[in-house]
């Protein structure tokens, strides 16, 4: 998949996100994200970068988020060095264990990983994860995010982020 069409297809998931209406207007549907983990696969180092996810409100314990972003894993130098990127876009369920729509939750989500190196391809990734979300934005997590394509890498990690209302 060529570049261009990369660019094009997250920024078209971004806009998305910006320009959709929620039923439930009081809720923080709107989150900005760091991610930072250790590549569970051989040869992978570090992982770092960041994410955008805006979640469809169904009720007070349920929600749909739709997540787009990139992160960038190092490769170790004993493997060559270097690093490459990916471009995640996922959709997901996101559940509270209590009813107050914070607190703690589960979450689940799947999609597509663009590469943004020469020849990487588009891999299916799959993120689960454990968190916890504060009533004032903030939202800690313990995630797993796979990527998958004539072989799989993934890394574990957590999520910092902070969510507000549009």
């Amino acid at each position: 998949m060529k570049t261009i069409t990369k660019i094009i297809a997250t920024s078209a998931a971004v806009v998305a996100l910006f320009f959709t209406t929620n039923a439930n207007a009081q809720s923080r549907n709107l989150g900005i994200g760091l991610n930072v983990g250790a590549g569970t696969t051989t040869g992978y180092g570090l992982v770092v970068g960041g994410d955008i996810r805006y979640q469809f409100n169904v009720d007070k314990q349920l929600s749909i988020p739709v997540t787009a972003g990139y992160n960038n894993f190092s490769i170790k130098d004993s493997y060559g060095g270097g690093s490459f990127g990916i471009i995640p876009v996922k959709v997901g369920a996101k559940y509270f264990f209590n009813d107050s729509g914070a607190g703690a939750y589960g979450l689940a989500e799947l999609g597509a990983g663009f590469g943004t190196n020469k020849g990487s391809g588009t891999s299916f990734v799959y993120s689960p994860a454990i968190g916890y979300a504060w009533s004032n934005g903030l939202d800690l997590a313990a995630k797993y995010e796979g990527y998958s394509n004539n072989g799989s890498i993934g890394f574990a990690g957590i999520r910092l982020a902070y969510g507000f209302s549009l």
